[in-house]
């Protein structure tokens, strides 16, 4: 034992000595870790994490099926659920709600939940302190009380616990705080900050989709099967209820971990394969390198073993030189991947995390001892195998001078192929996807963003209680912003011209000849086609003239204005809901079509409603606030402290929220796709940077090998070009192969890369002859120069240097 020690401190001298290849080694097997551990790291925090509740995989989402996911359910839907067998309780709850809160601190405007009290039982979950809802509490006219999210709880309130029983003035009703939720209560879109009773009716009519239901299964229920009873119940209630257009729909329900990270999954598992292709080029990297470090050690084992070594003895340098490389790694790949993580943290989203942030933990350095230890001493084993036949007669004879030949080389030329095919594959899916974001990019908004400054603000029920004061109020503020200097025009309206996801959506249907569509509904007032500079293809826009009492009018986008009487709409009547419920209304312009979600999501039909006449500003204001936008010249965060001063003059206690650029919020429907492509982009990076280091290891050590060979044709009178082509020749090879190699495997994965594509940005791409051209010129650029610096030193050998001591 003490001889192995000894061998293995000699080597581990040796190497520090001259560290230059411990360097190299340990660099090319960090980044390998770095990126592989990263992803784990992220994966581990989002998919690999119970949900921090009891029993979780009891935990399901109940709706109508949609592509075999759940969607949203309706209040009707879910009163008709209970009692099942099978389903020990259920819960719903309207997320994605803001509303302004008061108390002795600054009003403000927050994210809102309004749940029933049976969503907390469902989770599993208890009142952090205080309580829940009551039955009486939790139904229509109940008293006004309201549950406080943690994070604001910690915030607003530094966790005092004496703050049950407090008031806080919810929409100017005061309300009284009986509890405060767990950290682990979370929804989709993230933590709220107060909880709201959702105080269903008895029996509710209502059967519009926007809510979310769940339920917590009984022991020994399963999915498939409850499913089945939900889908078979609700169908019974519809025929009961006449109501056959619900009768083509299924109903069902999905597991709740997997139904809240749907929009995570894709992009994790696109990183996780990222990841891996960057890790096993990487170790393909090394074992190159240990293969050529142990071809230099030829002479070194020829002069042992005559002596006398043991073959044990003869490869532990070999093997305390990889543990010495697997632990550098490591530890450098652990502090790459802390630093990559730490740099991702602010774009990972709040609703895809079980805890508050993403944290390398016991398990990430575990994997990552392991990748490097167990990398380097494979890598070590496999360059001592292949150098086991070394002809230790013909290393004594030379004196170590006969190095590497063309036979000993042949592996190291294969794992270069390898490294170039999986490089190249890499980059293929980094193209077509830089190439679907550069599309998408560039796809006509057909609406100006710049010099615009937007905010949200949601008037407070108790001051402004029905449609007609919310639009004398906003009509008010639009006089005043308008006066702002430097600005031209301003506007309200309940959307944005496009918004992250579903941010803002509000739908209703509209028949038409071929039946009824389902449509965008907006309400704006006259200024809005100013501010942002809608192109209008005919007809005319709104005027101060469109007030309520007058006919009912609308504008539609150039899409919805096609689907009647071939585009010929002007003048139309449209007809919206039936039977009591009907409105009619007038088109009198068509304008261009805008992306409702964002310019990777496909493009939607759009009808605009003057902000006098539209009716549904009590159902739409429990969802989100209006959208205030004003335009001029200058910078737009010039005027942010004079839009504070506006609304505070017109609005008094007021508070407004999300006060930001229009440029910032385009950019942000792109956000998921930018971080995406900026992470396959530096896994490509990272893949390209091995693959030449690969390269110019390899040729480095067979020029150094056929140095005398070089030297004796530069006697012989070989030009210095002639052998700069022999060796750039060699590197060329390998190139072409591994391109072509890559290039038929890309191929083959197109429709994959498609698929996850259109799972992520909403629309699919595959590969095309721009991406492979691009891709095969970048990485033959890349392998021709790794190729050059050795290529032109073998030029440049001095014959008589070379042949000193024949």
């Amino acid at each position: 034992m003490t001889i192995w020690l000894t061998e293995i401190w000699r080597a581990w001298r040796a190497s520090l000595r001259r560290p230059g290849f411990l360097l190299l080694a340990s660099g090319v097997l960090a980044l390998g870790i770095g990126a592989s551990v990263a992803v784990f790291a992220l994966i581990n925090s989002t998919l690999m994490q119970p949900l921090p509740v009891p029993q979780p995989s009891r935990l399901v989402v109940v709706g109508h099926m949609y592509d075999g996911q759940v969607s949203m359910t309706s209040q009707w839907q879910y009163q008709h659920l209970a009692p099942l067998e099978g389903v020990a309780s259920f819960g719903l709850y309207l997320s994605d709600a803001r509303v302004n809160v008061t108390d002795a601190a600054q009003p403000e405007q927050v994210p809102a939940i309004y749940a029933d009290r049976g969503v907390l039982p469902t989770l599993g979950l208890h009142p952090a302190e205080g309580r829940n809802f009551t039955a009486n509490e939790d139904r229509p006219g109940g008293a006004p009380v309201v549950l406080l999210g943690y994070g604001f709880w910690r915030r607003r309130y530094a966790a005092n616990p004496g703050v049950i029983g407090r008031s806080l003035s919810i929409e100017g009703v005061a309300h009284t705080i009986v509890g405060v939720l767990p950290p682990a209560f979370t929804t989709v879109e993230g933590p709220a900050a107060v909880v709201l009773p959702l105080a269903l009716p008895v029996a509710s009519q209502e059967d519009s989709t926007n809510y979310y239901a769940i339920a917590r299964l009984s022991a020994g229920a399963s999915v498939a099967g409850i499913s089945t009873r939900i889908n078979a119940r609700l169908h019974a209630m519809y025929r009961m209820r006449g109501d056959t257009d619900q009768q083509h729909k299924r109903f069902g329900v999905e597991n709740f971990a997997a139904w809240k990270l749907r929009g995570a999954h894709s992009m994790l598992v696109l990183f996780l394969a990222c990841g891996f292709f960057v890790l096993l080029i990487a170790l393909v990297n090394l074992t190159n390198l240990m293969l050529l470090r142990a071809l230099s050690r030829q002479h070194d084992v020829a002069v042992r073993n005559a002596l006398g070594a043991s073959r044990v003895r003869l490869m532990l340098p070999a093997f305390g030189e990889g543990l010495l490389v697997g632990v550098g790694g490591a530890l450098v790949g652990m502090g790459l991947a802390a630093a990559g993580l730490a740099l991702l943290q602010g774009f990972i989203p709040a609703a895809w995390l079980s805890g508050s942030h993403v944290g390398i933990g016991a398990v990430a350095w575990v994997l990552a001892f392991a990748i490097g230890l167990f990398g380097a001493l494979l890598s070590a084993g496999l360059a001592v195998w292949r150098s086991r036949r070394a002809v230790t007669v013909d290393e004594l004879r030379e004196g170590g001078r006969s190095g590497m030949g063309t036979r000993s080389s042949l592996l190291g030329r294969l794992l270069v192929v390898v490294q170039v095919t999986l490089a190249t594959i890499l980059l293929c899916a980094a193209g077509v996807f830089m190439r679907a974001l550069y599309n998408a990019s560039q796809q006509p908004l057909h609406f100006t963003g710049n010099n615009i400054l937007v905010f949200d603000l949601a008037p407070v029920s108790e001051s402004y209680p029905d449609a007609s004061s919310i639009t004398a109020m906003s009509q008010r503020l639009i006089r005043r912003l308008d006066a702002i200097p430097g600005v031209t025009h301003a506007a309200a309206m309940t959307n944005l011209p496009t918004a992250v996801g579903t941010f803002g959506q509000f739908n209703t249907n509209i028949h038409l000849p071929g039946g009824w569509v389902n449509v965008q509904d907006h309400a704006v007032s006259p200024g809005f086609f100013k501010v942002f500079s809608l192109p209008v293809h005919a007809g005319r826009t709104f005027t101060r003239a469109d007030r309520r009492g007058g006919e009912r009018v609308a504008v539609i986008s150039r899409n919805l204005a096609d689907q009647i009487d071939s585009g010929r709409a002007i003048g139309k009547v449209l007809q919206l809901g039936s039977g009591s419920d009907t409105e009619r209304l007038r088109v009198v312009g068509v304008v261009a079509n805008t992306y409702q979600m964002g310019p990777l999501q496909p493009q939607q039909m759009v009808m605009y409603q003057p902000f006098d006449q539209w009716t549904a500003f009590n159902f739409f204001r429990k969802f989100e606030p209006l959208r205030f936008a004003l335009r001029g010249h200058g910078n737009p965060a010039d005027w942010r402290t004079s839009v504070r001063e506006a609304v505070a003059e017109v609005a008094p206690g007021q508070p407004i929220s999300s006060l930001r650029s229009m440029h910032s919020v385009v950019r942000a429907t792109t956000r998921d796709a930018r971080l995406s492509l900026w992470l396959i982009s530096l896994f490509s990076a990272l893949a390209l940077a091995l693959a030449a280091t690969g390269m110019y290891a390899v040729m480095a050590v067979a020029v150094t090998a056929r140095e005398r060979e070089f030297g004796v044709r530069m006697a012989l009178g070989a030009a210095s070009t002639r052998l700069l082509w022999l060796v750039m020749r060699a590197g060329l090879m390998q190139i072409v192969l591994g391109l072509a190699i890559g290039v038929t495997v890309a191929l083959s994965l197109s429709r994959l890369w498609s698929a996850v594509l259109m799972a992520l940005l909403g629309n699919g791409s595959t590969l095309d002859s721009i991406t492979v051209v691009v891709v095969c010129a970048v990485l033959a650029a890349t392998g021709l120069l790794a190729c050059l610096l050795p290529a032109m030193r073998a030029a440049r050998v001095a014959p008589m240097h070379a042949l000193r001591g024949e």
